[in-house]
Parts: C-alpha cells; structure tokens; sequence
C-alpha cells in the first residue's frame, strides 16, 4: 500500500538539457500548484545558447519550484526532490540536493555517452556505484517507458523523445496528489492544430501518473495542503507578466494610448510577447530595428501625448543613454525598463544580477537626473511599474524601473486588485489659456517644478524642443551660462521633489530600532526576509527594510538608519547601493556581495546577518 505523507512545503528542482522541456514541465507544475492554493515560489535556470550542447554540464536547464502551505518567499536553499533526465542534469545539481532527497532520474541518460559529456571518469556510473546511498534513488527508463505507451501513434521515435518531460510531469503530479485536467487544458490549447501531438503528450503523461502505482520500488506520496491566503482572486504570475499587466492598467487608468517601443533581448523580451497580446486594450507595441530606434519612438509618442515606454537590459540601456538625456532635456515622461542580467557588455545573458542601479542613476552624460524605482517580487512589478507610469506622467519626467532576471522569469501568486483600488494618476494636458499676444511658456512650472504636457497640433502652443540647452521657461536654445546652471539645478530639484509624492519609507520585519538592520533593493527581498525572520526566531536583534524608490529616496529613510548600530547592504554586485547610502547619509554601512548569476540563500545571508547582530535572548 502507498504511503501519504504531509508536508508544510516542498522544493522540487526539475534538470536536464535545455531541449527536454524543463521550462516547461516546471511551469506546468507551478501554474497547478497555484491552482491547488499552494504559496510558491519559482527559479528558472538555462544555459545562454538557444540550443546549448546537449549532455554537457553548460548545456544544463533548471527550473527550481518551491511550493507549500505555509508562506514562501524563496525557491529554497536545497531541494527535496531532484528530477534528472541526464547524467549532466544530476551532476551539476546534487550539490543542492538535501541529505535523504528523493532523485528520479531517467537512466537512459547515464549511458556512456552522456556519462562522458558529463565529465564523469570512464565506467563511473552514479546510479550504480553506491556514490548516491545517502538518497532515495528511483532510476527509470523514462525514454523507453515513453517510446513504449507511443508505440502505434505514428511518430517518429524524434517525436515520441519530445513526450518524455510529460511522463515525468505525470509522475511528479502522482507523488503530489494533484490533477492533470489544467496541464490537459493547456496542452490541447498549444496543440489545438496538430491533435496528435495533444494525445501523445497526454498518453504520455498519464503513463508517468500511473507509474507510480505500478512501479516495483514503492514510491511515497506526499500531501501539500492550500496555504490561508488573504481573500480575493488570484492568479499564478512571472515578473514580466506582471509588468506588462501593470503597464496596461496605468494606462487604461490615465485614459492615455500605451505605446510599448524595444528591441528584444534576454531577459526582458517576454514583457514584448506579453503586451502584444493586449491591443484590445489600444495597447500599441513596435518591435525596432535596434535599442536606439526603440527609445527614441518612445520618446516621439510621448511627444504625442501617449504613454511611451521602452525596455531592454544593461546592454541595450547603454545604447539609449543619450535618447534618456534627451527625454530628459524635453521633460516628457517615459518609463524606461531595465531587466537587469549579467554583465558587463553581453555578460550573462540568461543569469540574474543586480548590477544596473549606477548605471540607471548616472548613466548618462551631463547632469541627467531621473526617478528610479524598482520592483521586490514578481507579483510586486505589477505595482512597482504602474508608480513608473505614475511618477513619469505626474512629474514629466523619465522613470527607470528596475527589474532583473530572477524576477522577471520567477512566478508566485498574485492577488489581483479592481481597477476602483488603483492609485489615481493625473494627466496634466496643457491648455490654450493665453491672452491676445501673450506668449506661449512651455517651460513654466508648478510648485512641483513641473511643465504642463503641452500636446502638439494644440494652436497656440507652438513650442521648440531639442537635446540642446533651452531658456527657463520660454524653451528657446540658450548658451548663457547663468541659465544653463539654473536648468541643471532645475532638473535636479524636480526629482528630488518627487520625495514629498512617494510613500515614505517602513520597516518590513524587526524591530523599528536596534542593533543591525538589513537593507535591501530588488530581488533580495524573499531571501533577506526569510533569513531575517529565522534569524530574530533564534533570539537574533535583526530588522528588514527593503527600498522600492531608489531616487529620491522616501524622505524618511536617513532617520531610520540612525536608529540602528550597523547596517547591513546584501547585493547581487560589487557594492552599488551602499556608495549611494555611504554619499547621501554618512553611514559606515556594510556590504555582503554576491555576484554569481544566482540569488542569495537564506543561509548565507543568515549566517551574515548573526555575525553582525546581537542575541537578545536565548
């Protein structure tokens, strides 16, 4: 008889080569996991190369789900379960795998030929030498078992191949106790013209599902329940996702045309595929020759009265700087999007870092300030990019928001809001109020130094603009110097008024004083978080406080940081945000840098955080 185990939470970290289907596999789990109530919490991982070598440890795709009924707010620092489809995919992920973990591994991919592309020692078989005791092992032919349930179907033996990553979705849905109906859904709508695909991947995976029925070795079963959730409606989401929902609702919000101007690149390109799907909402996407193109047509619908917004990662933000010092110059709003991944150049096109915010706060030349904000989880860039559209608009300004590439591809539910609970955003269209022969001023201010949107075709309110230094408020090309220090200075007092339009600043977890307080920006924020919580558990003196406006900062934040004995900056770079910190607050802050292409664990940031603090009890 099986046997039922429950469990609060559970981490299952699916690997192989990046032509298996693990993405997939992995994200048809999550959206089913979502489905059942569960709290989640994703990781994918894939190698850089469209078709990486198959059978070589840089050919490895990863996609890591954390999911339980209690609250998640990291993939996990190890796995419970590891699902290998080769000798590369065990090989480059045991190290993660916990003491005692379940391993499924499909042993057709431990032949000789990918033990060797494995770089294992010649007749060294993993799943034979005893080397894998200290875990639950079940090695399956997973390519053979697949090929057999197909035999008759027609397909070539290719085809039937592509059906494996099912068998093992059907198998991990049996460990699970979960239903196959969404994955069924899903596989009929992706297939709907070639049906004989539908029911090969389907035969497949109920193969895998009834597996684990018949399978010699018994294998546990596990029970993960629904976690209490906040009531309300919600959806599985990835951080590009949401951000491309959050740019349409800012837009429906402000009754202004959304134009969404960019040129693909990993790993911001899906918010493309995303919006595109959206033009019954008058969303207008333009996929450009090149990053330069992109901007500077976002710059031209912004000109036009619409909400012009463009996107890329750190290298295509390089390519625009001079177009954002334009947008700049004119005082137009736009919202620029930078997925962060790592660099510098083409660095590491599909690994996340957190090494753009210098770059998004100075990366231009002149003196070029713009607001900058950043998202802290995937459901989180809904919010944090509708404030962009917000601060852009009601500031006439550009907006960088931050994302990276750990949110951007991670997912996690989503409670959505009604549109009635949106924050207002008001559009400031110029109108023609003049008086007989009285000038038009495009350039005259509000007490937030800010210009009306001034609507070409509007008569009366002809107006000059251009990259070139312009008068105060008549627009007209100045080289005074008095004028031009009065314009740099201009510039920089409206931004740093957006500080009275922002919330201010609060402290997520802890005490509201004490001995070390963790500050963090971006995607740090579930493993800061969760180590935090754990640590202060142990009778540990630690609080959390995460930034989502990073210029200006909350006005509140320097008297915060007094209120502590040390402060602690956890960053995925070389030490970005604490220059900021140490220049703007005169704080001795410490940095913790990772710079890996992967987040940071609950444990190494835990165990940081214990060396700095202080035990108030035991």
């Amino acid at each position: 008889m099986t046997k039922t185990e429950i469990k609060n939470d559970v981490v299952i970290l699916f690997a192989g080569d990046s032509g298996d289907g693990i993405q997939l596999t992995g994200t048809q789990f999550t959206n089913t996991a979502a489905l059942y109530g569960n709290d989640i919490s994703t990781f994918p991982n894939f190698p850089a190369e469209i078709r990486a070598p198959q059978g070589t440890l840089a050919g490895v795709s990863g996609f890591q789900l954390h999911f339980g009924s209690v609250e998640i707010l990291t993939p996990g620092d190890a796995s419970d379960v590891l699902v290998v489809m080769n000798a590369a995919g065990l090989k480059a992920n045991l190290s993660q795998l916990k003491e005692g973990g379940i391993i499924v591994a499909n042993s057709e991919g431990f032949d000789a030929k990918n033990l060797g592309l494995a770089k294992y020692p010649e007749g060294v078989n993993p799943l034979q030498n005893g080397s894998l005791d200290k875990y639950k092992v079940h090695s399956i032919d997973i390519t053979k078992l697949t090929r057999s349930c197909l035999a008759g179907s027609g397909l070539s033996t290719k085809e039937m191949d592509r059906s494996r990553n099912m068998f093992v979705l059907g198998l991990v849905y049996w460990m699970y106790n979960r239903s196959m109906d969404s994955t069924i859904e899903y596989l009929k709508e992706q297939f709907k013209k070639r049906p004989e695909l539908v029911e090969a991947n389907v035969k497949a995976m109920k193969a895998g599902y009834h597996f684990g029925d018949t399978i010699e070795a018994p294998m546990t079963r596990y029970e993960v329940k629904a976690a209490v959730q906040e009531r309300g409606s919600y959806r599985n989401i990835m951080g590009n996702q949401a951000t491309a929902i959050g740019l349409v609702a800012a837009a429906k919000k402000m009754g202004l045309q959304l134009f969404y101007a960019t040129y693909p690149i990993t790993p911001a390109s899906d918010i493309l595929h995303e919006l595109s799907k959206h033009k019954n909402f008058g969303v207008k996407t333009f996929q450009a020759e090149d990053e330069i193109a992109a901007i500077t047509s976002a710059i031209g619908a912004s000109f036009g009265g619409n909400l012009g917004v463009t996107a890329s990662s750190g290298p295509g933000i390089a390519l625009k700087g001079e177009a954002i010092g334009l947008a700049l110059m004119l005082e137009l709003p736009l919202v620029i999007i930078n997925v962060q991944r790592g660099g510098p150049s083409t660095g590491l096109p599909t690994k996340t870092e957190q090494a753009d915010l210098l770059q998004a706060l100075y990366g231009r030349n002149g003196e070029a300030p713009v607001a900058v904000v950043a998202a802290s989880t995937p459901s989180d860039c809904f919010h944090m990019v509708y404030e962009a559209c917000r601060i852009a608009v009601e500031h006439m300004t550009p907006v960088f928001f931050l994302s990276d590439g750990y949110i951007a591809n991670g997912a996690e539910p989503w409670k959505f809001p009604l549109a009635a609970e949106l924050k207002d955003i008001h559009v400031n269209f110029a109108k023609n109020t003049l008086q007989p022969g009285e000038k038009y001023r495009p350039y005259k201010r509000d007490d937030k130094l800010v210009r009306e949107w001034a609507i070409p075709g509007t008569k009366g309110l002809e107006h000059r603009v251009g990259g070139i230094e312009k008068e105060n408020e008549t627009g007209n090309i100045s080289y005074e110097p008095e004028n031009h220090e009065l314009m740099v200075k201009l510039r920089q007092s409206k931004i740093d008024k957006i500080a009275d339009y922002i919330p201010l600043q609060e402290i997520d977890s802890g005490p509201e004083s004490g001995k070390l307080l963790v500050l963090g920006w971006g995607s740090t924020y579930g493993s800061i978080k969760t180590a935090a919580k754990e640590a202060r558990l142990d009778g540990w003196d630690v609080a959390h406080a995460h930034l989502q406006y990073l210029n200006p900062f909350p006005k509140n934040l320097g008297a915060i940081l007094l209120k502590y004995d040390r402060i602690l900056i956890p960053e995925m770079n070389n030490g970005q945000l604490i220059k900021v910190i140490r220049d703007k607050y005169f704080i001795d802050a410490m940095g913790f840098n990772k710079i890996k292409g992967v987040p940071f664990t609950t444990a190494e940031l835990k165990k940081k955080m214990t060396e700095l603090s202080v035990k108030i009890r035991p």
